[in-house]
């Protein structure tokens, strides 16, 4: 992807170069009459001209498709996984409660697991959708320390700083922006399996 720096900086020539070319001609006498004096190269000087100016312009258009298009990828695999999330948290809150089967919630969890590696490399160039990557692996880690088995060891809860219920509340604060870019119908979809909801 082209830097967006890098292209303002070709607008800012193009434009420059262009405004000086018309106050030069509407200011200078003398640089009026070279044009009308060599009519070759003014043709052609406006045709590199008006392809510099189609280029910028459509490159602006694409990119703004490209970023509309991403943040709808991005969107969408961040839906699936709150989905996911939604399973496994509920699966392993009733493992913690003693009321749930263990390893449904193992196998939930690992659902999870397996569905936020498919999308970590979707979500790893943006910043919010790497925050929401980040709290994503915080939810995934506070999961595991709950369904560990005891012989093994267990982080205490304080290493996670509030445990699955603030786990799931950051997770879905992150994902806000991004479900944002979905349209109503696909949000009203996903609010349904929005973690602790």
């Amino acid at each position: 992807m082209i830097d967006r720096s890098l292209a303002w900086i070709r607008i800012a020539v193009v434009s420059a170069l262009v405004l000086a070319l018309v106050l030069l001609e509407m200011l200078d006498r003398t640089f009026r009459h070279f044009w009308s004096d060599h009519p070759l190269t003014a043709d052609t000087v406006a045709g590199v001209l008006v392809v510099a100016i189609t280029v910028v312009v459509v490159d602006q258009v694409i990119h703004h498709r490209q970023v509309q298009a991403q943040s709808r990828a991005v969107g969408a695999h961040a839906a699936i996984m709150l989905s996911q999330a939604k399973r496994a948290v509920d699966a392993t809150l009733a493992v913690r409660d003693e009321d749930g089967d263990r390893d449904a919630a193992s196998d939930a969890t690992r659902t999870y697991l397996l569905v936020l590696l498919v999308g970590a490399p979707v979500l790893m160039e943006d910043p919010v959708a790497r925050r929401f990557l980040e709290q994503a692996q915080v939810l995934a880690a506070e999961l595991a320390r709950i369904l560990a088995p005891s012989e093994v060891g267990v982080l205490p809860p304080s290493a996670f700083a509030g445990g699955l219920d603030e786990a799931i509340k950051q997770l879905r604060g992150a994902a806000a922006p991004l479900l944002a870019a979905l349209s109503a119908a696909e949000r009203s979809a996903v609010n349904d399996s929005d973690p602790g909801s």
